[in-house]
């Protein structure tokens, strides 16, 4: 987890060539409020492409036009969004696909996702119902005073308000994982269905890998194929589809020119969290008690992020048998914070915290 401050740079418009002679260009998108994210507009083979579309809040439909008016000035081209041919949503997660319901209304582009994000888009509605229930218990149940679980889901149901169910015309499986010259890699963890694209020999990585930041986790007990195992496998997964791209693009940062050594750092970061979770966990304590611990005084936004992390992090250990329950028979009695402690058993011993 990192603050959102982290993200306040605002970014730049750039252009890049891949060793296949694909044009791309990078359009920065204020997508809320000192929080920036990038769209990628793609020139290959006949195909116009937007990878991701910002968040459709506030500024960020009017900065998507302002790139596609300097893409016309770069290139010399008449584009309009209405010569789209293909929009990729790298994941469901809104700073990257509510910007959907803007372009739909202006363009017959296909709308492709991957499946385990399918109906974020196209039951937005429900979806938004489901996990609201789901994070309200959770926090709860991690000790978030009730006060503060007010504030947060009131922030939290803000900007998830603005989007409307677009329909959807592909899912990355149904075409095989590859659409004329783009490839798809499923790398589930910081959102179900999130892909990183392979473009000849460049990546587009979504928010799964970036360049100043470890991206967001979150517990799977509130989404299923999230969660911290899902993401570190993912990791893995990627550095052995990667055939030594020679730049990677986020959805937020600067460009990845070494994928590798970024993914070790990546893990390290997890490592290291993993074990002053447990050190925390020496004695017993609430989530919310460890992400005090973890990540100091946060507000705003910051604490639902900083509760969701950590609890990631303690997922993780207790399904590996490092962590058990010290109030478990308060629980069965009424619902109270879940406190939870470190193992000392030779059994627990042996697991390592993390690959």
């Amino acid at each position: 987890m990192e603050p959102i401050p982290s993200t306040k740079i605002p970014h730049t418009f750039k252009v890049f060539t891949t060793a296949g002679g694909a044009r791309i260009y990078r359009i920065p998108l204020k997508a809320f409020p000192n929080f920036w994210v990038y769209a990628y507009l793609v020139f290959v083979d006949g195909f116009r492409v937007l990878i991701d579309t910002g968040s459709g809040f506030g500024d960020s439909n009017v900065d998507l036009e302002a790139g596609f008016e300097q893409v016309r000035v770069e290139t010399g081209e008449a584009f309009r969004i209405e010569d789209l041919t293909h929009i990729l949503i790298t994941h469901g997660h809104i700073d990257h696909f509510g910007g959907l319901t803007f372009l739909h209304e202006r363009t017959q582009a296909r709308i492709g996702i991957h499946e385990l994000d399918l109906r974020t888009l196209t039951n937005y509605e429900e979806r938004i119902v489901v996990v609201e229930r789901r994070l309200l218990n959770y926090l709860l149940e991690a000790g978030v005073s009730k006060a503060r679980c007010e504030a947060i889901m009131t922030m939290y149901r803000f900007n998830k308000s603005l989007f409307n169910s677009v329909p959807v015309d592909f899912t990355y499986e149904a075409v095989g994982m590859q659409l004329g010259p783009f490839e798809f890699l499923h790398v589930p963890g910081h959102s179900p269905g999130h892909v990183v694209i392979r473009l000849h020999d460049f990546l587009f990585s979504g928010d799964h890998v970036l360049s100043r930041i470890s991206p967001h986790q979150w517990p799977e007990r509130l989404t299923l194929h999230t969660g911290l195992e899902h993401y570190i496998d993912s990791l893995c997964r990627l550095e052995a589809w990667d055939t030594g791209a020679t730049l990677t693009l986020g959805g937020h940062n600067d460009p990845i020119e070494d994928l590798p050594a970024r993914l070790g750092e990546i893990r390290r970061v997890h490592a290291e969290r993993l074990q002053k979770v447990l050190e925390i966990l020496s004695e017993p304590h609430t989530i919310a008690e460890v992400s005090r611990a973890l990540f100091g005084k946060v507000s705003g936004y910051n604490v639902l992020l900083a509760v969701e992390e950590t609890g990631a992090h303690v997922e993780y250990l207790y399904q590996r048998g490092l962590l058990g329950i010290d109030n478990v028979h308060e629980l069965e009695a009424q619902a109270v914070p879940v406190r939870y402690q470190r193992l000392n058993d030779p059994v627990a011993a042996q697991v390592k915290p993390c690959c």
